[in-house]
């Protein structure tokens, strides 16, 4: 029953739209009707301002650390309920409740969720995040390297196990919620950061 609770719980704070509240804050009615139409830092960095973008980028990947610190205070014996934990807090952004399932893409929450299970793989893969978006300007190919990667640094630098498999799974899906970017990117349609808004 604690097990069944805590995932749910993990999922309701992962729900939680920081992205949608803080562009609210910042003058935008609806974020999901401006730019590309995600509910996530990003798309909020583009349609109200870098230090919008900033703060949704923290506040989401702080209810992914939150959702699994809590798993793990919760059942300290218990090495499957935090990466499940996790995995709820990700999907719960991507398909949130309060916003009738239409979410975003789940990389802030979904590093955030994973930076205390895995740490070395997590700052791995926001590394190289950081240095595909600088280098393309594509945040969408950065958030896909970064996610690529820490499938790939997780087995490699981390005990395999619960938090290795969930890692995989979630970076996968993370793959799978940008295969519109991909598509832009491949038609050279992908909007640039820092390109004018149109």
């Amino acid at each position: 029953m604690t097990a069944t609770l805590t995932v749910a719980l993990a999922y309701l704070l992962g729900s939680i739209p920081f992205s949608f509240l803080v562009a609210r804050w910042f003058g935008v009615s609806d974020v999901r009707r401006v730019g590309s139409g995600n509910v996530g830092a990003a798309n909020v960095m583009r349609s109200a301002g870098k230090a919008a973008g900033t703060v949704a980028f923290l506040l989401d990947a702080a209810k992914g650390a939150a959702a699994a610190l809590l798993a793990r205070d919760l059942a300290p014996g218990n090495a499957l309920l935090p990466p499940l934990a996790a995995a709820a807090a990700v999907i719960g952004h991507m398909y949130p409740v309060w916003l009738r399932f239409e979410g975003g893409k789940g990389v802030a929450t979904g590093a955030g969720a994973f930076l205390p299970l895995a740490p070395v793989a997590t700052a791995s893969s926001l590394l190289v995040f950081l240095v595909v978006a600088a280098a393309t300007r594509y945040v969408s190919l950065g958030s896909v390297a970064g996610a690529v990667s820490l499938g790939i640094a997780v087995l490699a630098f981390e005990p395999r196990g619960p938090v290795s498999v969930t890692v995989v799974l979630v970076a996968g899906l993370v793959v799978w919620k940008h295969r519109g970017n991909l598509e832009r990117i491949l038609r050279g349609t992908e909007r640039r950061l820092g390109a004018p808004r149109t």
